[in-house]
Formats: C-alpha cells, sequence, structure tokens
C-alpha cells in the first residue's frame, strides 16, 4: 500500500519567491554618500547629445520629474532641481552588497537589474514564523539602512516582481498593466490598440491567437506572471550541497564562540557527508553581524576531509592571515557554513600495529600552508600532455593539482631521465662538431671553452607537427631536436640539443644548452 503525500509534505515543495523592488536606489544612494539636498535631485546621463534623466528621488518624482525626460524641460518645470551624474556601475555594486545583506534569510538570493532582488524562500520562511513575517522584517532592516522597498510574494519568480514593482500583493496579478510583460513598446502599442490594457484581459484570450499575433514570448511571459511557468533563479552565490547554520537570541560578542561555533557546524556538516561516504574540500563561512556587515571566510583543503581538528586548525590560521581581523561589534546573530565541494572519502582503517595512517599529515600541510600563504604561492608539478621538455610539467596550485600518475614502461624501454635542473628558455651555445650532423666536440657556453670527452644520443625529439599547417611538411613551424647528453674535461655534464636536422630542416642548426646534471 503506497502512503499519499500529507498536505505539509505537498506544501514544502511548493515554491516561494519574494521579490524586492528598490525604486529609489541611485537618489538613496547619493543621500547615504553626501546627505540629503535642500532642493530635489536627478541623476543624468548625456544621450545623443542631450542630458536626460536616468533616476531621480522622491521630491523630483513627486513633481512629475522623472527618467527618460530630458534636463532642460525638467528644469523649465522646476528650475531648483539639482544634478548629479548617473553612476551605473555603483548602482549595480551597491545592488550586490544589498543582496549579500539578504542572504541571512536564504542562500538563494538573486540580482535582477536594475533595482530588484529575488529571494528564493522556500522551507525559510518557518524560521521567522511565517512569509510576510520574514517579507517584512527584510523591509525594515533596508529601511533601518536608508533604502526604501516594496515587496511581494508569489509561486514564481517573474509574478512577484511584476508585483513589487507595480505595489500590489499576491492574487492582484489581472490587475496590472500589460506593460509588466516588459516586451517592446511596439508590442504594448499594439496590446492597447486591441484593447487589451491590463494582464487579466490577456488572461483571456486564447494561447494560440496570442502567439500567432504577438510571438512565444508574449505568452511564456504572460504564463510565468500568472504562475503557470517558472524559471531558474541565477544566484549571487554558488549553493553548497551542505549547509549548516545557527541563530542566536543573544548574539556573540566574542570571536572565540564563533569559532566554538564554526567547529560544531563543520562537525554537523561532516556527519552529514559521513552519510553519503563524501569529504569536504571547500568550505564557506558567513558570519552575519546585528548591524548588517557580512564577514566571510574560504577554506579549501588539499584532499577530502571530516577531520574538525584539521577544520579549527586551518580556520585559525585563515584568520590569523586575514588582514582585517574579526570584529564581531554588537555580535553575530546568524552564523552560516556551506560545504562548497566535496569528493569522495571512504573510511580510513588503522593501522595493524595501532594508530592512525600518517598519509594525510602531508595534505594537512599542504592545506595549511596553503591557508596561510594563500592558496597560489603553494604550488605543485603535474604532469602536462606534452613530450616537450619545457612543456611537460605544469605548476600548479597544490590544492587543484590532480594526483600523480607514474606511467609504467618495461625496463628497456625505460627513456633517460633529464637534468633535475632546466632552462627556460634554453641558453644559446657555439658548437664545433667533427661532422655537421654528429655529436658536439667542443662548445663554448657563457664565454668559456668546454671540451666534450664523453658523450650520449642523439634522443631525437619531434616538433608538433600536428599543430602545423601542413602536417609532417617541414619548415612549417617547430624543429626536430637532437638530445646530447656530454661531459666536459672537468667532470661537469650538461643537456645539449641541436635545433633542426642538418640539411633538411635548416643549413645551419643552432645548438642549446637546456639543462645541467647535478
Amino acid at each position: 500500500m503506497t502512503n499519499k503525500p500529507s498536505a505539509n509534505d505537498r506544501t514544502s515543495r511548493i515554491r516561494r519567491t519574494l521579490a524586492l523592488f528598490l525604486p529609489y536606489l541611485p537618489s538613496e544612494r547619493i543621500i547615504k554618500a553626501h546627505g540629503p539636498p535642500d532642493h530635489p535631485f536627478a541623476l543624468i546621463e548625456k544621450i545623443r547629445g542631450a542630458m536626460v534623466i536616468m533616476a531621480a528621488d522622491r521630491q523630483a518624482m513627486a513633481l512629475g520629474l522623472g527618467p527618460g525626460m530630458k534636463l532642460a524641460d525638467a528644469r523649465a518645470r522646476g528650475p531648483d532641481l539639482l544634478a548629479f551624474g548617473h553612476e551605473p556601475l555603483a548602482d549595480a555594486d551597491l545592488l550586490s552588497r544589498l543582496a549579500e545583506a539578504c542572504e541571512r534569510y536564504t542562500p538563494m538570493v538573486a540580482v535582477e537589474p536594475p533595482y530588484a532582488l529575488i529571494l528564493d524562500i522556500t522551507g525559510a520562511a518557518h524560521l521567522h514564523g511565517h512569509e510576510k513575517a520574514l517579507a517584512q522584517d527584510t523591509e525594515d532592516r533596508l529601511d533601518r539602512a536608508g533604502y526604501s522597498t516594496c515587496w511581494a510574494l508569489a509561486g514564481t519568480a517573474d509574478a512577484a516582481l511584476a508585483l513589487a514593482r507595480h505595489g500590489l500583493k499576491e492574487g492582484a496579478e489581472a490587475q496590472m498593466p500589460v506593460s509588466a510583460l516588459a516586451m517592446d513598446a511596439k508590442t504594448h502599442q499594439a496590446l492597447e490598440r486591441a484593447g487589451l490594457y491590463h494582464i487579466g484581459d490577456i488572461a483571456e484570450r486564447p494561447r494560440a491567437n496570442l502567439a500567432a499575433r504577438f510571438g512565444m514570448e508574449l505568452t511564456l511571459k504572460l504564463d510565468r506572471i500568472l504562475g503557470r511557468e517558472d524559471r531558474p533563479i541565477d544566484p549571487l552565490r554558488r549553493i553548497g550541497n551542505v549547509i549548516t547554520e545557527r541563530r542566536f537570541a543573544e548574539p556573540l560578542t566574542h570571536i572565540d564562540s564563533a569559532l566554538t561555533c564554526l567547529s560544531e557546524l563543520f562537525a554537523e556538516a561532516s556527519e552529514r557527508l559521513n552519510e553519503r561516504g563524501q569529504g569536504a574540500r571547500m568550505v564557506r563561512m558567513m558570519l552575519f553581524r546585528c548591524d548588517g556587515d557580512i564577514a566571510r571566510l574560504g577554506l579549501e583543503t588539499g584532499a577530502p576531509t571530516r577531520d574538525i581538528a584539521l577544520f579549527t586548525r586551518l580556520l585559525r590560521e585563515r584568520i590569523e592571515a586575514l588582514n582585517d581581523t574579526l570584529n564581531p561589534g554588537f555580535g553575530y546573530d546568524l552564523i552560516r557554513l556551506s560545504i562548497v565541494a566535496s569528493e569522495p572519502l571512504a573510511p580510513q582503517q588503522l593501522r595493524l600495529e595501532g594508530g592512525e595512517d600518517r598519509e594525510g599529515d602531508t595534505v594537512a600541510l599542504v592545506s595549511q600552508l596553503s591557508t596561510r600563504m594563500s592558496r597560489e604561492r603553494v604550488q605543485k608539478f603535474a604532469a602536462a600532455d606534452s613530450h616537450i621538455p619545457e612543456q611537460g610539467l605544469l605548476a600548479l596550485p597544490a590544492l587543484n593539482a590532480p594526483p600523480s600518475i607514474r606511467w609504467k614502461m618495461p625496463p628497456s624501454d625505460d627513456p633517460p631521465m633529464p637534468p633535475l635542473h632546466l632552462f627556460d628558455p634554453p641558453q644559446r651555445v657555439q658548437v664545433i662538431a667533427e661532422v655537421p650532423d654528429g655529436p658536439p666536440y667542443r662548445f663554448t657556453w657563457r664565454r668559456k671553452i668546454h671540451q666534450v670527452i664523453r658523450y650520449e644520443g642523439p634522443e631525437r625529439i619531434a616538433s608538433e607537427w600536428w599543430q602545423r599547417k601542413d602536417g609532417q611538411q617541414p619548415g612549417n613551424g617547430g624543429l626536430t631536436r637532437d638530445y646530447y647528453r656530454v661531459e666536459d674535461a672537468r667532470g661537469r655534464r650538461y643537456w645539449l640539443f641541436r635545433h633542426g636536422l642538418y640539411g633538411e630542416e635548416k643549413a645551419n642548426p643552432d645548438w642549446y644548452v637546456h639543462g645541467l646534471f647535478a
């Protein structure tokens, strides 16, 4: 017998979206930076030789002076109108910072340019009692920060956004004008000429007729506003596959208490990872302060781990490496930890003689050094898919480097080992050979003459002919190299190569010293 899902289960799966519209964001940014001006003001931009209003404050909007109006016409109606330069990048940066502040409600926060935010609050409303309480708390916090907000709740992002922009509540979708569809001006005019002024008028029409006359885009946007179809939102940050958080009625005012809380949250996340047979590779932490400030910390490990002691050690290293120390201020009222990246991690067996396997010590050391010195400064060599000596290895951050691969070959086919020290680029030398295509007899490097008494070679390395325009035809980029291991009269050993086949690829090939043997 199959159990039917309960009403609570069905409700928890229904997506709920909160849209926040900040109509005066540009002007309120100016007020926050310079204080409230004595007269109405607008933000202008030069378009086709004329100064055009792009945004205005409340006073200017009350006088009927708004976006799209030329500055000269606006000052004819309001001589006291002040003008500031429009800075869309500054507005976008401010909107992103406000989106980060809204992450205290849900990790699914998206920016909707130019002046709106979308929050997916599915499953998060119960933390604040109910949906409207969460929305009201968001409005109150933004208002205290100096930003006016209109909000709306709906089942889809487009519906919530349209309702918020028109100052309506859920259920009033039919009352919105057709401009809420955000189509081009010609489509809006055509709809109004046909007597369709509101969303409700269009909703009653057959979809096939609308699509035939106005295109599929109109029916798609209509279904999204009416809640019949949804679209995914692009959150500001990558969502972790495991998220743990803790809220405090009494904010934490001591760093040690916050660190203890983070260790406990990681322990909770490790239990979930253990059930999946995984370990954490990237951990992101956010500490929300009562005044809206957010402290962000991130950790990476060289291998998947669930070791709480290692996490605590890396966390302290990360905090000590910060340019600005953590300042709890009036306290943290929310701390969130997310496992952004994880990898399979099987349980490890103890040694037969007792004690833990020490193989992870190297990984822990790499993780600790990378955390302390930055990930780009601790590197590891990784094999590259190239037979050219100087391109055979890549220096990658040790936290990102793939595991080393050792190529197994028959003993008789083992190639000679290259020198430990390579010059990049190889250094030019003057060589005298007994025959043009033979081994070096004497060479001059750094103004010193070296007499060759022993040599081994040649070891021929072809160029990457498959990258040539004309395939294997010579003379089209890239020359063959003939490498020799030589020893001079004083016992010093060098790795030399002739660049180009004599008489075939080059009339007088050049010689280079590529490396030194210990």
